[in-house]
């Protein structure tokens, strides 16, 4: 990690913040990238993040976390893509469950960006090890995925993503029979106090969180929820069904162990997704069916 700080002289009254940067940071470091570091949250100003467009004054002291430049090392593997929609800006890919989105420490193969890099040499430049990559899902988790093929395109869609003004929506089965036929969640969601690998619902070192849902279907000991996360914390829709006692079920990590009898992974799926294209700006709607384990599960659910 680089870290950047900067103290505005009188020069630098005025000025937008993103335009200050430009001149200050390595001639390497594209403004567009700029404009995600701040989207980001990685460039505070006097401790807080601000707007791209923010105006600075004398004194302001600035600063900037960015990810060291690393050469991209991941090898492109011939794995079948289900691609929904793909132009010169961006791909929408219908992840499988059990695939992972991007490398990590310890598992560098078989992943979306292994069989993006196959199908295609032009994917934004992104930081560590998720080139295109302008959002994940889980690996037990299925559905649509937006890929960035330039830089300009993947700052323009994480905008969207950071604004909220996209539109997902998750199909899930959860347990027990949930009673509201609607209901927010707006619990915070932080990094689990004692397992680092778990997020959980707590109220310092945490992160606004609002999860929307509706009830689309109730069998005798489970429902069938329509769900829409407003925010995009990591686990969020995991952590807060969990959290109001209705787990997603087949979560090993946050709900019961048996229900995994029912469906070898979380039953939750990304099915639709809403944006405006970076080119045209015109809203884009893409929809995915239900994977066959999650209808199976719905009509043996149904039979009980």
């Amino acid at each position: 990690m680089e870290n950047y700080t900067f103290a505005v002289d009188n020069a630098g009254t005025g000025v937008r913040l993103d335009k200050y940067l430009v001149g200050c940071l390595p001639n390497s470091v594209s403004r567009t990238r700029i404009q995600r570091l701040i989207t980001d949250e990685k460039v505070l100003v006097n401790g807080t993040p601000r707007k791209n467009h923010y105006k600075l004054e004398s004194g302001d002291f600035i600063e900037v976390e960015m990810a060291k430049p690393r050469k991209i090392d991941i090898k492109p593997e011939k794995i079948p893509l289900k691609i929904v929609y793909e132009d010169d800006r961006l791909i929408v890919v219908d992840k499988p469950a059990g695939m992972v989105t991007h490398p990590a420490p310890g598992n560098y193969s078989g992943t979306l960006v292994n069989a993006l890099l196959h199908h295609t040499n032009k994917l934004s430049p992104s930081a560590e090890l998720k080139p295109g990559i302008v959002h994940r899902l889980d690996k037990g988790t299925s559905g649509l995925v937006i890929v960035a093929k330039d830089e300009m395109a993947h700052s323009f869609l994480a905008r969207q993503f950071n604004k909220r003004t996209t539109d997902k929506r998750y199909i899930a089965v959860v347990e027990g029979v949930v009673e509201l036929d609607n209901g927010i969640i707006s619990e915070p969601i932080g990094r689990h106090p004692r397992d680092r690998k778990k997020m959980s619902v707590r109220f310092s070192e945490s992160r606004n969180a609002l999860t929307r849902y509706k009830v689309l279907e109730r069998f005798k000991n489970h429902t069938l929820l329509e769900v829409k996360p407003e925010t995009g914390r990591t686990h969020q829709i995991r952590v807060h069904m969990a959290y109001i006692g209705h787990p997603v079920v087949g979560d090993i990590t946050y709900g019961a162990k048996k229900e995994a009898d029912l469906i070898k992974r979380q039953a939750l799926h990304a099915a639709s997704i809403s944006f405006l294209h970076p080119t045209t700006k015109d809203e884009k709607k893409f929809e995915s069916k239900l994977p066959r384990d999650i209808k199976e599960l719905i009509e043996r659910l149904r039979s009980n």
